[in-house]
């Protein structure tokens, strides 16, 4: 599938795509890492709404805010924040892979989602949420991304990435159609 030619909207994944290692970081001690900066920085720069998109748990067990994630995420320049704070067991529609936290998102911004893109880093949730409402899908290898390709490949067999990225930079780039820099070889 080519990139869209009108991307709506970008939804990014947080722990593992953003920064971290895939685990949990409190919002005061979150670093995302140095080469997502660059990329928030070129989605701003061609205009493209950028929207957080993550399970977190740790909500519903009071070891964090909803409102500690949204500052944190309005920090970092996304446009909106969407957040399920239940635990799988919740039987929530937010939880990924459930689609519930995209959908919300086309209702409050008026999307159409398969003109949208998901970045995440793990494919039995970011990559199926993104699956089942059409939009672009693009599993990074940085956090859980490459274990991701073979740990609970059966979950997602029928899914594959639209692209997979070294990073989020690398499929920001990609998206827009920007080269790599190449290293030189002597």
């Amino acid at each position: 599938m080519d990139q869209i030619k009108n991307i709506e909207a970008i939804f990014i994944d947080r722990d593992g795509t953003i920064g971290g290692t895939g685990h949990f970081i409190h919002p005061k001690h979150f670093k995302p890492y140095e080469f997502s900066n660059d990329a928030f920085k070129l989605l701003k720069e061609h205009g493209i709404r950028m929207f957080a998109f993550t399970n977190q748990h740790r909500i519903s067990r009071k070891e964090a805010s909803i409102t500690e994630f949204q500052e944190e995420f309005l920090s970092f320049g996304f446009h909106d924040a969407f957040i399920c704070p239940h635990s799988e067991d919740d039987a929530c529609m937010c939880h990924k892979p459930k689609p519930g936290l995209l959908i919300e998102a086309a209702r409050k911004h008026n999307l159409e989602l398969k003109n949208c893109v998901v970045i995440g880093d793990v494919g039995s949730t970011d990559m199926l949420a993104a699956h089942a409402v059409g939009a672009l899908k693009i599993l990074v290898l940085t956090g859980w991304g490459k274990s991701s390709l073979h740990q609970h490949r059966e979950i997602w067999k029928d899914i594959e990435p639209d692209h997979i990225a070294q990073n989020l930079l690398e499929a920001v780039q990609w998206l827009l159609k920007i080269p790599q820099k190449t290293p030189v070889r002597n």
